[in-house]
């Protein structure tokens, strides 16, 4: 997304969250793009073959973000958080519909390193992420919206820290913790 639209786009959001339906229909097509990109994404990480597209994952994100009345998006890191988190949520719901073993199966161990919190490339690891995930959360609520900001939502360590509301430095560190903390986890479940 281009650098001078992020001001726009959290203008709008703002005006969507009073209720102005005009501004939802400004937002899309600033939006739409950094959707797309984020379903490629995640898309290109799941198994060859996967039949879930592009284009089905951004509507279905797009009718789940539309029916947030009442979300509270605080900037555009915030909403391309959210968006990403129910992406994830989709691909999840689709893997388990699909009959994907619980944690894994006979899939192999997901690897993990600095660079890259996850490439799945199965819908059960998928699936042992989301898990993972899950229990971060009950372990340290805010490490997991780092991870979903950072990693989901493709938020900058300083866009992170401002939805949060805490310094750049505390995102680096929970960044780093909870990279590990999935390791671990993911790890237990291979």
């Amino acid at each position: 997304m281009a650098q001078d639209s992020h001001g726009n786009v959290t203008q709008l959001l703002n005006h969507v969250r009073q209720g102005d339906s005009e501004a939802l229909g400004a937002l899309v097509p600033l939006v739409e793009k950094e959707l797309r990109r984020l379903a490629g994404g995640y898309l290109r990480r799941e198994r060859p073959n996967h039949t879930l597209q592009a284009t089905a994952l951004v509507n279905e994100a797009y009718i789940r973000l539309a029916d947030q009345r009442n979300a509270d998006w605080k900037n555009r890191a915030h909403f391309f958080g959210i968006a990403a988190s129910l992406m994830r949520r989709i691909l999840v719901d689709y893997a388990r519909r699909r009959g994907y073993a619980k944690r894994g199966g006979n899939a192999p161990q997901v690897p993990m390193d600095e660079a890259v919190l996850l490439a799945p490339e199965r819908g059960s690891e998928v699936i042992a992420l989301d898990e993972a995930l899950e229990r971060l959360a009950a372990h340290d609520a805010r490490m997991h919206r780092v991870v979903e900001l950072r990693y989901f939502g493709g938020a900058s360590v300083e866009e992170t820290a401002a939805v949060l509301g805490v310094s750049p430095i505390t995102v680096k560190r929970d960044w780093q913790v909870a990279k590990a903390w999935l390791h671990r986890e993911l790890s237990r479940t291979s």
